[in-house]
């Protein structure tokens, strides 16, 4: 598809993502054990030929860059690139990004020297496996301005997203951003009775945006310049509607927005069941990530299930449930780990640790249940983390409380015997 380049949006500072955002962006958190947050729509524009790509940031982005530049070196003939654009203050702008379209707006400069008819922009926090090339072919069939990727939705997720109405041929003529559900009983169904190109169910008769676009370029130029708004879904789309020919394109997969603690936590520790809505791993369109040519994981006297275990780790005597194991992790004896995401390491230690620390990964005897462990943590042994209170939100020694999940932050140290 050369005639399409893509824009990933690398978010804000990830304040609902908090401590996993403290020293990374938002596209940068590891996921499903080896994964990284950006692969998963970088993935997507390879599979569809989309080889030209801007992923836009501003915050902590010195870990993106370095996945990025590891991971996605592409052929240097075929012209492709994965060129991160960082905020950058100039004469003309000395602001940050202020939003989804100020983004773009401000990252225009470099992407118009590409020619294209179309510009996909992307969300770089969600899980979800779209075959993009599908979504512009519709743009072009339907010979829209703006086509939106959109899923049917049931009354407590619609009051979360954005909502569509639609006329009966499935243009849209509406968009309300986070409606009331008084709101949503006033309106009915966001698809009229009788529409033919509608999939939704009686259960989900909301039609809402997934924060995946595709725009004709001249379309998407003309915006930026004529409109101050900031933000796309709170103010360029609704403006667009009645001026430009906005229409959906249905996605019927899974997808989910992991840009909170408890949506990153319950999308991960599902990925151990076989049942699991979503995977990694597709013969036909895998996620790509960094090639780190680690040994198998050593997994001596170990009792594993529903859970997911990747490569490198030393998991020893252990017992493990409803769990996922990121690379390089390590577990010692005695230890028993429930519905809990452990992020791995980015070294391994040899050795005695440094004076006065626990050794690196998660020591023995310790009990984990409903945590996440951010890469290079310590853990001493005997400590219990658990919040036997039930507390939803908490800052603690080495670890805080979100929604009730204990997040123990990068490089985090937990004293042996702690309980939480």
């Amino acid at each position: 598809m050369t005639d399409t380049l893509a824009i990933i949006l690398g978010g804000g500072q990830g304040s609902r993502l908090f401590p996993l955002t403290a020293t990374r962006s938002k596209p940068a958190v590891p996921i499903g054990g080896k994964y990284r947050l950006i692969d998963i729509p970088i993935s997507g524009c390879l599979h569809a030929d989309i080889h030209r790509i801007f992923v836009l940031t501003q915050f902590n982005s010195a870990s993106l860059n370095r996945h990025i530049s590891n991971t996605y070196r592409l052929d240097r003939f075929s012209g492709g690139f994965v060129e991160i654009l960082a905020a950058e203050q100039t004469p003309d702008n000395p602001n940050w990004y202020q939003g989804t379209a100020d983004a773009v707006r401000q990252a225009a400069r470099h992407f118009v020297q590409h020619d294209a008819k179309y510009d996909l922009i992307l969300a770089g926090d969600h899980l979800y496996r779209m075959n993009y090339e599908e979504l512009v072919e519709a743009h072009r069939q339907q010979k829209a301005d703006i086509t939106i990727a959109a899923q049917p939705v049931d009354m407590e997720t619609a009051t979360q997203m954005g909502i569509f109405r639609f006329d009966r041929e499935g243009t849209i003529i509406a968009f309300e951003e986070k409606p009331k559900e008084a709101r949503l009983r006033e309106i009915g169904r966001s698809i009229p009775d009788g529409a033919t190109f509608a999939n939704h169910t009686d259960e989900r008769p909301f039609m809402a945006s997934m924060g995946v676009y595709v725009f004709s370029r001249r379309v998407l130029i003309n915006m930026l310049e004529r409109e101050a708004g900031h933000d796309f879904g709170r103010e360029l789309i609704p403006g667009a509607i009645g001026k430009c020919k906005v229409k959906s394109y249905q996605y019927r997969g899974y997808w989910a927005d992991v840009g909170t603690i408890e949506s990153f936590y319950q999308n991960n520790v599902m990925l151990g069941r076989l049942d699991s809505p979503f995977h990694f791993w597709d013969k036909d369109r895998p996620i790509y990530t960094h090639l780190r040519h680690l040994p198998g994981s050593l997994i001596p006297n170990v009792r594993a299930r529903d859970s997911l275990i990747s490569e490198g780790c030393y998991l020893a005597g252990c017992d493990i449930d409803t769990s996922v194991v990121g690379v390089r992790a390590a577990v010692r004896e005695g230890t028993r780990i429930s519905r809990s995401v452990l992020l791995g390491a980015d070294f391994y230690e040899y050795g005695d640790p440094p004076e006065g620390l626990p050794a690196l990964g998660i020591g023995k005897d310790v009990v984990l249940d409903r945590v996440i462990i951010d890469k290079n943590a310590r853990i001493g042994d005997g400590a219990r983390l658990v919040n036997e209170k039930g507390v939803e939100h908490a800052d603690g020694d080495g670890y805080y409380i979100r929604s009730g999940i204990i997040v123990v932050a990068k490089g985090g140290v937990i004293k042996p015997g702690t309980v939480v």
